[in-house]
């Protein structure tokens, strides 16, 4: 790991284990630079796409007001699917998609943040959430085996990554043939202000980490993914613009939803002949 890359992903842990630990609520939220919205986790998330169901069905702790979509409305779960959360946060996606699944599927999630993983933890016996389980790891390195994977899903976290590329290979690696990726993140619109992709703490706060959309389809297609499909939300301006004072982060950036599939065996021997 390069040191510029350490340095951001230090930035990103110390950020999300003050917001864990309640040490560091001086920004409102996970985005945003030097103001941030001080709306409250449940008014940030109904800004995001989450309904008044959504907020009710999950017990208090869980939901941390972060993110930029709703992943689980986005990913359609069924019943009996295999679903894993990258960034997993407090674990409130991971309720909401344990929900969907039930009786038979499960939920993992994934988190860097050792105090992340700790409170999501504790809030798998106040939810009675025997099927979702909490691992500590990077996304660019997943804690999981190969092909056992239905759904993945993401909440504004694959732009905190400092090796994006790696972060698909390793969700393709992940996911069973045909298994589906359903993200809600940010991306760029435009030439973001000249240093803030250097800026760790701008990465940290969902800013500077940002890829165009053409970039990220070159990396989804790049690790093996089909039927690609990334829909900024225009909408998301409104909540954008309240992730900083100083400056009008809706002029080069949007949330968007990302979706993919890993194709089928059928599927992928049809496309290599075609290459031949």
């Amino acid at each position: 790991m390069t040191d510029e890359a350490a340095e951001r992903r230090t930035a990103v842990r110390e950020r999300y284990a003050g917001i864990a630990t309640e040490q560091s609520r001086e920004s409102g939220s996970c985005c945003g630079g030097t103001g941030g919205s001080r709306d409250s986790p449940a008014e940030r998330s109904s800004k995001h796409g989450y309904s008044d169901e959504d907020l009710d069905a999950v017990a208090p702790g869980a939901n941390l007001g972060l993110g930029c979509g709703n992943p689980t409305a986005l990913a359609g779960l069924e019943a009996g699917e295999d679903v894993l959360d990258l960034g997993s946060g407090g674990g409130f996606d991971c309720f909401l998609a344990a929900r969907e699944v039930a009786p038979d599927g499960r939920v993992v999630g994934v988190d860097m943040t050792p105090e992340m993983v700790e409170k999501a933890r504790e809030n798998v016996e106040s939810n009675d959430a025997d099927d979702v389980e909490f691992r500590l790891g990077e996304i660019e390195h997943l804690p999981v085996a190969d092909g056992v994977i239905d759904v993945i899903i993401s909440n504004c976290v694959v732009n905190l990554s400092p090796d994006k590329p790696r972060v698909f290979r390793e969700a393709y690696r992940v996911l069973r043939p045909g298994g589906r990726l359903a993200v809600s993140d940010v991306v760029l619109t435009a030439e973001p202000p000249e240093g803030l992709d250097a800026d760790p703490e701008s990465v940290a706060a969902c800013v500077g980490g940002a890829s165009p959309t053409s970039a990220l389809e070159t990396m989804l297609t790049d690790a093996g993914f089909v039927d690609v499909s990334i829909e900024p939300k225009d909408e998301s301006e409104s909540f954008i613009r309240d992730w900083d004072d100083e400056r009008d982060l809706a002029e080069f950036l949007v949330a968007a939803t990302i979706e993919a599939e890993k194709p089928t065996a059928e599927r992928r021997s049809g496309r290599e002949e075609g290459a031949a």
